[in-house]
């Protein structure tokens, strides 16, 4: 039998749409960015930004990195050397990202953690955008950050963010963490917030507008929080960073007692704008497309 023909033509590759990078028809000029976490399997920034690659037909794609904590700073180097244009960075490396970075700006000099960073001509320039997607979240849900003083549970790089952000308005923030030696050390890296210690961290929650739980305590495949808001006063804001799942068990305890629960996708979501702005040269939008689109996975089946 002849050989048989070879099929000439362009060829389309498979899609996926779910928590993997949205793949279209890549060239050698493809743009390369991606999202670095221990895990970063929970994580929904590969489908946020495959969203915006696809709806603005980048040639790019955003790929999920599991890196362990001790492989870190060997790991982005190496990324940079491949010729990635930068990466997200998720729990646990925010504070080992800060220090990796040649440069960090302003914002994450005060928060002391790095969430997006940039290569560039053999650099690595770092900001935090955690603090600023933070407080667009709450604005979204109808929640003035300013009605009174926050509660923060957590001392790691996300609390370090969203604190400086709530202390650049005038809010007042109390921090407390199951380590007290971390909380001693965000004070002294941050000074301003309060330290009240974690075993009365429920009493406290009766003296604040506004509760944030900036640890992973709640995540899915994590150690649940334990914390009783049942004196807490009408009114108070409870916001959880933790997306997997969207409601977390914190959150639903919120809504039966009537206060308002906020949760961690919308932070998501706009903390990733300039990222992704500086990778591939787009600044994209939040809307309820790309919402629904983040979200349909995490929404009871």
């Amino acid at each position: 039998m002849g050989k048989r023909a070879r099929k000439t033509g362009p060829v389309d590759l498979p899609r996926r749409t779910g928590n993997a990078a949205v793949m279209g028809i890549l060239t050698g000029h493809a743009k390369v960015a991606g999202i670095i976490g221990w895990p970063v399997a929970h994580s929904r920034s590969p489908r946020l930004h495959g969203f915006w690659l696809e709806k603005h037909g980048i040639d790019g794609a955003y790929i999920p990195l599991p890196i362990e904590p001790a492989r870190f700073a060997d790991t982005v180097k190496g990324l940079m050397h491949a010729g990635f244009r930068g990466a997200n960075v998720t729990i646990p490396h925010k504070l080992a990202a800060f220090e990796v970075c040649d440069s960090v700006d302003e914002i994450a000099h005060k928060a002391g953690a790095v969430n997006t960073m940039i290569f560039k001509d053999g650099q690595i320039s770092g900001t935090n955008t955690d603090g600023w997607g933070f407080m667009a979240n709450l604005r979204g849900h109808g929640v003035d950050p300013k009605a009174g003083p926050a509660l923060l549970l957590g001392a790691g790089g996300g609390a370090r963010a969203i604190a400086a952000a709530l202390m650049a308005e005038g809010i007042p923030v109390t921090i407390t963490n199951r380590t007290p030696a971390r909380a001693e050390q965000f004070v002294r890296d941050l000074p301003g917030p309060k330290i009240v210690p974690w075993d009365h961290r429920s009493a406290a929650a009766a003296d604040h507008a506004l509760i944030v739980n900036t640890t992973a305590l709640g995540m899915e495949g994590k150690d649940p929080l334990t914390l009783d808001l049942s004196g807490a006063r009408p009114g108070t804001a409870v916001s959880d960073i933790v997306y997997v799942p969207l409601e977390t068990p914190l959150l639903l305890d919120a809504k039966a007692r009537g206060l308002k629960p906020v949760e961690g996708l919308g932070m998501l979501l706009y903390q990733g704008i300039p990222g992704f702005h500086a990778w591939f040269g787009v600044e994209p939008k939040v809307d309820d497309d790309l919402r629904r689109f983040v979200a349909a996975d995490l929404l009871p089946k």
